[in-house]
């Protein structure tokens, strides 16, 4: 991969523990991979101007604050002109219930993630957001009826 940087093993010791928890300060940071705290605000620099490291964020349980519904939703546009396109994603960009999008391969021409409260909700969104966007020919929605399994740490 031409993106991809050499990691020695303990920047994989690092990279893992702050997906584990990114609130560990240097110090704290040091005691789990057994490094100095110098060593590791270095080599933390080093992986954040390198783009590896690209922010820090605090997760939120989504039942806990009334999104407890989970939907994937695939959709089919009209047409792939790049400007029909590119408004498209932008629109896509804009709504706060997508929680993530990907642009896909196949039958399917997108692919998203939506959290919403309630079924009803999702209707609304589905109905008067996404099936009335100009290029949006048809849509498949498919709702999750348990998490088996949720991470966000990428495995180094």
């Amino acid at each position: 991969m031409k993106n991809s940087i050499q990691l020695d093993e303990i920047d994989r010791r690092i990279l893992r523990a702050l997906q584990d928890d990114a609130s560990l300060s240097h110090a704290a940071l040091a005691e789990v991979i057994g490094a100095s705290p110098a060593s590791c605000w270095r080599r933390i620099r080093s992986l954040e101007l390198a783009g590896v490291l690209t922010g820090a964020v605090r997760l939120v349980d989504p039942v806990r604050v009334g999104r407890g519904v989970s939907v994937m939703l695939q959709v089919r546009l009209k047409s792939h002109a790049s400007d029909l396109r590119q408004g498209f994603e932008a629109f896509l960009r804009a709504r706060p219930e997508i929680m993530e999008c990907h642009s896909m391969s196949g039958e399917w021409d997108y692919l998203m993630r939506i959290v919403v409260e309630g079924v009803a909700d999702y209707e609304r969104f589905l109905m008067r957001q996404v099936l009335n966007h100009p290029n949006v020919a048809t849509a498949a929605s498919h709702f999750a009826l348990s998490q088996v399994k949720y991470t966000t740490a990428i495995p180094v």
